[in-house]
């Protein structure tokens, strides 16, 4: 008797979480994604710098990206083309774009996205339909200093 076993292609590792839209969630979130990546074969530097952007995207979605009564979306992939990590966070306020801000930010807040652009080799902002966005960063899992291009 022949036996023909058919095996899935390994699958990427994924995590996907909504979280409320308050400071509490954006902290669950950073937790959270430690408490992921640790489990997956993600070198520590990659892990640190993913914690620290989850951290900022995730309270700019609770300060810029809040809307009464709804949460965010905290999504890790591991994957692509080069292999990365990717983080998104997914808001409902896709009429306000985060914007990487030019000069001295003197002022108590404004650095998240600076932070963001120097941590990850790249990272962007993409519509979620019907009137949200996603802003996402690539984490290079190739040891050596993060490129920080936006795109």
């Amino acid at each position: 008797m022949n036996r023909t076993t058919t095996q899935s292609p390994p699958t990427e590792p994924m995590f996907s979480q909504l979280l409320s839209g308050t400071r509490r969630g954006a902290r669950l979130a950073r937790l959270l994604a430690g408490a992921e990546l640790r489990t997956w074969d993600v070198p520590p530097d990659v892990t640190e710098r993913a914690e620290q952007i989850v951290a900022e995207l995730a309270t700019n979605a609770v300060l810029h990206g809040r809307v009464p009564g709804r949460g965010f979306r905290l999504r890790l992939l591991l994957g692509g083309t080069p292999r990365a990590l990717h983080v998104e966070v997914t808001d409902a306020r896709g009429d306000r774009l985060p914007v990487l801000p030019e000069g001295a930010t003197d002022g108590e807040g404004g650095r998240g996205l600076l932070l963001v652009n120097g941590l990850a080799a790249r990272w962007g902002v993409v519509p979620f339909p019907p009137g949200g966005k996603t802003v996402w960063a690539a984490v290079s899992l190739i040891p050596g200093p993060p490129t920080g291009l936006s795109g």
